[in-house]
């Protein structure tokens, strides 16, 4: 979505070339996704709280089943960003950093829990499974977590809203209070992780 928007992707086959050469699996953290934007020569910078793999996730039924096996693999990405040009910086940012950033027209990319995540906009709540990789079962119950990119494009200082664009729905635009944004995106999981992507890339 967001390399559509730059005019960095021209078509799909690019992107699926990208991810095989950037060895991208199903499970997809905000580190694959800042080298996803160095590929494309996104001009971009990303903030965490942790710079690696926080081991409690361990235990939390989102990362369970895929954490053996990306803990190590994330961790490399880590390590090596710094060499492969892929701006990571341990920091916390406000809502004011956000703010002047999209101010400026730019956009960015950040991780919220799902579960907590509500559209003003939209006329019935999203279900979890739309955010469930593909074949896995959903039996609709809340899980604690459930960790989901969205991009913020906007925002309303007035209202006190956030615009942002959920991937899952290509058709809307989305808008939620600062107050419930905030809450999903510091929620235990995400790390608060938020990629800043420049649009003068």
């Amino acid at each position: 979505m967001v390399l559509r928007y730059l005019k960095l992707l021209e078509d799909d086959s690019a992107f699926e070339q990208a991810l095989q050469e950037l060895q991208l699996t199903r499970s997809i953290w905000t580190i694959d996704l800042a080298y996803l934007m160095r590929h494309f020569g996104a001009r971009h910078r990303f903030c965490t709280r942790t710079l690696g793999v926080d081991k409690g996730y361990r235990n939390q039924s989102f990362y369970r089943r895929h954490f053996d096996a990306e803990e190590s693999r994330v961790n490399q990405l880590f390590a090596r960003a710094s060499s492969c040009k892929v701006l990571v910086e341990k920091s916390t940012v406000t809502v004011r950093d956000i703010q002047e950033h999209l101010a400026q027209g730019h956009v960015a990319i950040v991780l919220v829990n799902a579960v907590l995540l509500l559209c003003d906009l939209c006329s019935s709540p999203v279900k979890y499974c739309c955010f469930l990789p593909i074949g896995q079962k959903c039996f609709c119950r809340g899980p604690d977590y459930q960790g989901h990119f969205i991009v913020l494009c906007g925002y309303n200082r007035a209202s006190e809203s956030i615009f942002y664009n959920n991937p899952a729905y290509a058709d809307r635009m989305c808008s939620t209070s600062v107050t419930n944004f905030e809450e999903a995106r510091t929620s235990y999981g995400t790390d608060e992780d938020i990629l800043f992507v420049y649009t003068d890339s």
